[in-house]
């Protein structure tokens, strides 16, 4: 209890007004030895005006600290701040010293009252020195006695990391008194380092990072601080430490650090995400800032997982107003709340259906927008496999719906948010999402409204993904679901597809699909043990895999692109244009027309009509697999005769 006492209240807290007074007495010793310096190591001065000098160098001291506040600093926090804040009191005190001089000879206040330019001048130099040198004494000694009162074992730590990023990371960790950490070196991959010292800390190689020189020096953490590392270097780095019996963390972005400044909490274990994230993307843009400058804009699906982003990456842009439509009424307020509190006003909420033609006609008659983004649908898989009423109702006669009215209003551009999964559909969903393709190319005929598709996979912490899944699987002790070990998928974080669907929608002149580049496929068996050991435990022993079956409609591998497409490059490396084949478009538009009418009487050969509407579409561990005993030999014959007219 002793003990808690004095580092927690003693020695963590110095009264300010006890760091002012030993600042103003190392001030007075300063000036004393000043003279002494001034003549030669002697006492051959007059000490009486020394003593008279004094008492006002002193009051000046006072002043300048007070005016500076460098005594309110946390002592045993001394940073660069602190010293600037000396510098500038030092500076202060001198000037006013020198300006009683010149005030003195002038008007005479006090008798016989003069201070030689080379004692002030020595004076600022040497209490600097002194001053500096006291901050970082003491918080030597508190660390040292802090670190002997403590019964904590020393945990070793190694950064990964040289840049100021790397020690500013070794400085939060040496300054938190709360854990007896030792940093035993940093790592960098720059072979002009390698074998130096920062801090006192010898810089290693990337060949240390094995399990024996791990083991030897008794490593428990490895913290990655490198800010501007490649993510498929850091992948690399972090799978390769997984079997070993170490914790692997990361050190947020520079702008996510609390005022500037990087803390201990702050310091995060090595999430799934964190590897499989890309390279962050700039947000201001100028062809999109150009697209939505003074334009009225209409999201669709706004408070779902890719709507709400593209809601507030439209946010920092100059729109005339922002539409955000959405039925899930909780989420619709909670993204109303955070716009509000992040001071962006210019925007409506409206709790509506995009089935509700009537509802959703008035809105655009009374806002009259000229950007639609159209981000709302249903996206889980085996749920529309047997919903598969709701999932044509939604994503096919709902867009139906919206792109005729965007007709009608005279809409300038229309952009739909697609997925990969309507390449090839072997789902009901995928399926309904590629005959909405189908219609938003007839309808672009009509060569008014320039209608957009985006098109790209799965986006990391979207609702129904994955990761969410794993995590909570992970969090009740396991095990984890997975429907087959071969499963693969594409991976993109929900504010780079965002970013890219403004983007595309910038560039669009009407009629493309744009194709996202989606990077590596990831082995979602893969995925999920690395996830086990990224929690700090073992596969199999404390948690295992169980498989369980393709799911109804479930792919092992996304695609990209259908059979008989190509893609073309544009101005953007990450965005691409699909080559889609040609559409008998009246006969495509008349099949859509009674799809959705045979849907609204809840009649069971809507399935069948998508098949014909979309031959390529196969279904896979689905009860609609009956239906596709003829499809399979069609598709193979069209896919032949594709790959003869691309070739030629």
């Amino acid at each position: 209890m002793i003990k808690n006492y004095m580092t927690n209240t003693v020695f963590r807290y110095a009264s300010k007004w006890l760091v002012l007074g030993i600042d103003l007495i190392i001030v007075g010793l300063s000036f004393a030895l000043s003279y002494f310096v001034r003549f030669n190591l002697t006492l051959n001065f007059d000490v009486d005006k020394l003593l008279i000098q004094l008492p006002l160098v002193l009051v000046f001291a006072l002043m300048s600290f007070i005016f500076t506040k460098s005594y309110k600093g946390v002592v045993r926090h001394t940073g660069v701040r602190d010293v600037y804040n000396l510098f500038n009191a030092i500076c202060l005190l001198s000037i006013l010293l020198v300006f009683m001089v010149i005030l003195n000879k002038k008007f005479y206040l006090i008798d016989d009252f003069t201070i030689p330019l080379s004692i002030i001048i020595i004076h600022s130099l040497v209490s600097f020195v002194f001053l500096t040198s006291s901050r970082y004494i003491f918080k030597t000694l508190y660390y040292n006695l802090v670190n002997s009162l403590q019964v904590k074992a020393s945990k070793n730590i190694l950064i990964y990391g040289t840049e100021e990023s790397g020690i500013l990371t070794h400085n939060a960790l040496t300054n938190h008194s709360k854990n007896n950490i030792k940093v035993v070196g940093y790592i960098t991959s720059d072979k002009r380092k390698i074998g130096k010292n920062i801090n006192g800390v010898t810089v290693f190689g990337e060949e240390v990072l094995v399990e024996n020189f791990i083991l030897e020096k008794d490593i428990a953490e490895i913290i990655f601080s490198e800010q501007d590392i490649d993510h498929n270097r850091l992948r690399q780095l972090v799978e390769s430490l997984v079997d070993f019996p170490v914790l692997a963390k990361i050190v947020p972005p520079v702008e996510h650090w609390i005022d500037g400044e990087l803390k201990v909490s702050q310091i995060k274990q090595v999430q799934i995400e964190d590897l499989l994230n890309r390279l962050p993307i700039s947000i201001k843009n100028s062809k999109i800032s150009d697209e939505l400058k003074d334009k009225i804009v209409l999201v669709t699906g706004g408070a779902g997982s890719i709507g709400s982003e593209i809601v507030r990456q439209i946010c920092t842009y100059e729109y005339k107003s922002l539409i955000i439509i959405d039925q899930a009424e909780s989420a619709l307020y909670d993204l109303q709340q955070e716009l509000k509190q992040n001071g962006h006003h210019n925007f409506v909420s409206i709790v509506g259906d995009i089935r509700d033609k009537n509802r959703i006609n008035l809105i655009f008659q009374e806002y009259k927008p000229n950007l639609v983004f159209h981000a709302a649908a249903y996206k889980h898989v085996p749920l529309m496999e047997y919903n598969s009423y709701e999932a044509i109702k939604i994503n096919v006669a709902g867009t139906k719906t919206l792109v005729d009215l965007a007709l009608d209003h005279e809409v300038d551009k229309f952009v739909f948010v697609s997925t990969d999964k309507a390449v090839n559909p072997t789902n009901v969903m995928g399926a309904t999402k590629r005959i909405a393709e189908m219609y938003i190319s007839c309808m672009q005929q009509k060569n008014s409204t320039k209608f957009i598709t985006t098109r790209f996979g799965n986006v990391l912490g979207s609702n129904g993904s994955v990761i969410p899944l794993f995590k909570k699987q992970i969090e009740k002790g396991g095990p984890l679901t997975l429907t087959h070990k071969e499963v693969t998928r594409y991976f993109m974080t929900i504010p780079e597809a965002s970013q890219l669907v403004l983007e595309a929608g910038a560039m669009g002149d009407g009629g493309e699909i744009f194709i996202f580049d989606m990077g590596k496929s990831i082995k979602i068996y893969d995925l999920a043990k690395n996830m086990i050991k990224l929690s700090g435990l073992r596969y199999p022993e404390d948690i295992n895999i169980k498989i369980t079956g393709l799911r109804p409609g479930e792919k092992l591998y996304e695609e990209l692109l259908a059979n008989g497409e190509n893609t073309l490059p544009t101005y953007h490396k990450k965005i691409m244009i699909s080559k889609v084949r040609e559409l008998d478009y009246a006969k495509v538009r008349s099949k859509i027309d009674e799809l959705c009418l045979t849907n609204m009487f809840f009649n069971g050969d809507t399935i069948k009509i998508m098949k014909e509407i979309v031959p390529e579409y196969i279904s896979k561990n689905s009860k609609f697999c009956e239906l596709d005993t003829d499809q399979k030999e069609i598709v193979a014959e069209d896919n032949k005769l594709e790959k003869q007219v691309w070739q030629s």
